[in-house]
């Protein structure tokens, strides 16, 4: 018995519509009730009635004797006109009020009785289709216009039908009744078949976002990668050759081409990025077209030979799992690396560094230890996002990262990921 749903807001267009179907269907009764009174679709007769009783105790009267000529036949008395208003104009509100609507019209036509025309029982049915179709109680709908289908036969039942019995306002009532059903139904059906589709391209939209953004969080990880640790090495490369210019010009150019050398990797990989997010459409002359291969951990000979050119020794230890291990994996393991001798360039200028790859089980294990900052100047400010990123790439694949002091004064970055398929 409670609401289904909110109610549907209504257009203009289809008040309108009540409203000329309201002010018609009630002009059309009363002229039918003025010029055609008792026409309707029966007609009480107590002789009928008496004669199909072979109990009846009284005698059948006798008919009426048939007027004389000329003289003008009886005229029937016609409905009272407030009834008949009440039985066609309360139509205009059968979408915003279909159960008061309804219960109005069946309430006037049956009180008209044997006076009733077809036009009550058209109105009566519209009124009933509204209520049913349209009514947010669509129990309260049902009960109404089952309890209206009584009512009519029971005001009926002594009723000679002009047309056969399946045609009977209550009959009529029913039929409607349960075509309202159907179009109810069906709409029903329309509109959850609309949320749906409505979801499902919400759900939908939520997910491109979502994979928009993690994917701009890889490429800012990616381009604080590739700048961070090459910049970091131009730049100490670049003090030292300023410190060492004058006194020892050899040394100043040794450090001049690791800065070119720097220079030229950043480069390379940054135009690898860019190939990235051009897409295949981008140009074929360009030096890096995006279908290079992602740094791995074949690159790490290089790494470190950048990272010593800078003037940090390291100590390289790989120890490899006997079965090839995924790109991402791979990929990982090499940016884990990176980030971390690039932390030991920027605050422990000076340092030594201890590379350690190898595997327990199915898990990859790296340890990058720095021996602590032996520097005569400040250290590179640094905003921590690179620490961010590695445990952002190591989730994905459900591993983590521990980094912190040691007790002999330097720096650890330890992580283990899984580079087996589960």
């Amino acid at each position: 018995m409670r609401p289904e749903g909110e109610p549907t807001p209504l257009s203009r267009r289809a008040v309108r519509l009540d409203v000329v179907l309201a002010v018609v269907l009630t002009v059309v009764a009363l002229v039918v009730a003025a010029r055609y009174p008792g026409d309707g679709p029966v007609r009480i007769s107590s002789r009928a009635v008496t004669a199909n009783r072979p109990e009846f105790p009284y005698p059948v009267p006798p008919p009426a004797p048939a007027p004389a000529p000329g003289a003008e036949y009886p005229s029937e008395s016609s409905a009272p006109w407030v009834l008949v208003l009440l039985s066609a104009l309360p139509l205009a509100a059968r979408r915003r009020y279909p159960l008061l609507a309804f219960g109005v019209v069946a309430a006037a036509a049956l009180a008209i009785a044997d006076r009733v025309s077809w036009i009550n029982v058209l109105t009566c049915s519209i009124g009933a289709y509204g209520a049913v179709a349209h009514s947010r109680y669509r129990a309260r709908a049902m009960v109404a216009l089952i309890a209206a289908a009584v009512l009519a036969g029971v005001a009926f039942r002594d009723a000679d039908p002009m047309l056969p019995g399946w045609s009977s306002p209550a009959v009529v009532l029913l039929i409607v009744g349960v075509l309202a059903s159907l179009v109810r139904f069906g709409r029903l059906r329309l509109e959850a078949s609309r949320k749906r589709f409505t979801d499902l391209q919400q759900t939908q939209e939520k997910a491109t976002r979502r994979a928009v953004e993690e994917e701009r969080a890889r490429i800012a990880a990616e381009l604080h990668d590739v700048v961070t640790h090459n910049v970091s090495v131009m730049v100490i490369q670049a003090g030292a050759a300023r410190k060492v210019m004058d006194a020892a010009p050899e040394r100043s150019k040794e450090a001049l081409l690791a800065v070119e050398a720097g220079g030229r990797a950043a480069m390379a990989e940054l135009r690898h990025v860019m190939g990235l997010l051009a897409g295949p459409d981008a140009s074929a002359d360009t030096p890096a077209d995006g279908l290079e291969p992602q740094p791995g951990l074949g690159q790490l000979d290089a790494l470190t030979e950048r990272v010593r050119a800078a003037g940090t020794s390291v100590d390289l230890t790989v120890s490899l799992p006997p079965g090839p291990l995924p790109p991402g994996v791979e990929l990982t393991a090499y940016r884990v690396v990176q980030e971390a001798l690039t932390n030991t360039i920027k605050h422990a200028a000076g340092a030594g560094a201890t590379v350690e790859i190898g595997f327990s089980g199915s898990w990859l294990e790296i340890a990058v230890t720095d021996t602590g900052a032996v520097r005569d100047s400040p250290p590179v400010d640094g905003n921590g996002r690179g620490l961010i990123g590695l445990r952002e790439r190591l989730a994905v694949y459900g591993g983590r990262l521990t980094a912190g002091p040691t007790l002999t004064g330097g720096y650890r970055v330890t992580a283990r990921v899984p580079w087996e398929a589960v």
